[in-house]
């Protein structure tokens, strides 16, 4: 089994060693073992980071990562528990998609003032949206 360094690992996950060294820190990475002082790193990973990575992009929060981690990959039947926790992502970027839909919105209905009334404009736009009160 190959162990690699930290600058090693964090060349070719595309991150920081001081990245590495958080989630090390905050338990999203393993504890490595040490030659030396320094940190040498099971091949594995490299998967665990793009888990990592990937979780990132889809709007996952370190919290959650740390659920996935340690209470649903533990899991003997972890299938459930993942449904749920990203049936309640999607929920809450669905929330956030309509709330930036809504600011686009009031943006363009804005854009439309003239500026002799432009105050007028934001305060009766802004009601109509329900964002101004």
């Amino acid at each position: 089994m190959t162990e690699m360094s930290i600058s090693e690992v964090a060349r070719q996950a595309g991150v920081r060693t001081s990245t590495l060294r958080y989630y090390e820190s905050i338990g999203l990475l393993p504890t490595p073992k040490r030659i030396s002082g320094q940190r040498r790193y099971e091949a594995s990973v490299l998967q665990r980071l793009a888990i990592i990575q990937t979780a990132q992009q889809a709007g996952f929060t370190l919290a959650e990562l740390r659920v996935l981690f340690d209470d649903i990959l533990a899991n003997p039947t972890p299938a459930v528990q993942w449904h749920d926790l990203i049936q309640r992502k999607l929920q809450e970027l669905t929330a956030l998609l309509m709330n930036v839909q809504s600011m686009k919105t009031l943006l363009e209905d804005i854009m439309h003032c003239d500026d002799a009334h432009l105050e007028e404009c934001i305060y009766f736009t802004g009601k109509k949206h329900n964002l101004l009160r």
